[in-house]
């Protein structure tokens, strides 16, 4: 005799917590995340349905495979895998969990979920991020990002939140650490056409921001420049 779990009928969709990897297509144009474990290497969007990561052509979440999207029931527990060394960069998502699903003990497995908030954190040096930048790896096709503060910044790769959050779509919420803003891209932004009338406020803080963070690189290394020994003429 098989014993069968429950079936369950929820007046609304369950929400769950997990962490993963902002991703910036190779064009700039998209934003997505990727997972830190099983089918990490497929980026999905806002709003995403899952796909067995071992190829098979069975629907997830199949109970004789590990396919399907993952979380955990407490938000506690997804912010302690922010710990470890390799997911320190990685952003706590909110997700609904939409579909099929497989209840755990410690969480889900489910067929098709939607990312409501993502929680940003700080900077590697400890400032709250103004933005994400370039974390050095990534996909094919997508590169890696990496909560970084103005100073940080320099001349790497780097959207503020308020792109980041407009380029995903679907009304993605993305709270950054204390004293960041708390970023959602305004309705009827068009990603492809970006432009000033189609920012708001807190975008063209963190855009600002990010622009000054340059401008006091490039000032900085003029000055060095400038320096006797340096590598150009001194000023006299």
């Amino acid at each position: 005799m098989r014993l069968r779990l429950p079936e369950e009928r929820p007046t609304e969709p369950p929400t769950g917590y997990k962490i993963a990897h902002a991703v910036l297509s190779q064009d700039g144009t998209r934003a997505a995340f990727t997972g830190v474990s099983l089918g990490g290497a497929l980026p999905y969007g806002v709003l995403a349905d899952a796909s067995c990561a071992y190829g098979l052509r069975h629907r997830p979440p199949h109970r004789r495979c590990d396919c399907g999207f993952h979380c955990v029931h407490d938000r506690t527990a997804a912010e302690a895998l922010l710990c470890t060394a390799e997911h320190r960069s990685a952003l706590l998502l909110e997700v609904t969990v939409l579909g099929a699903y497989i209840r755990f003990e410690r969480g889900f497995r489910y067929a098709r979920q939607r990312v409501r908030t993502a929680t940003v954190g700080p900077c590697a040096c400890g400032t709250p991020a103004a933005g994400l930048a370039d974390a050095g790896w990534g996909r094919p096709g997508w590169r890696a990002l990496a909560p970084v503060c103005p100073g940080c910044a320099h001349g790497r790769t780097t959207v503020s939140l308020a792109a980041f959050a407009r380029l995903a779509g679907e009304g993605l919420r993305v709270v950054g650490g204390e004293g960041a803003p708390d970023v959602r891209p305004p309705v009827g932004a068009d990603p492809a056409r970006p432009g000033l009338p189609e920012l708001t406020v807190p975008e063209l803080v963190a855009e600002a921001a990010l622009l000054q963070a340059r401008l006091d690189w490039f000032q900085s290394q003029l000055a060095r420049l400038g320096e006797p020994g340096g590598d150009g003429p001194a000023r006299g």
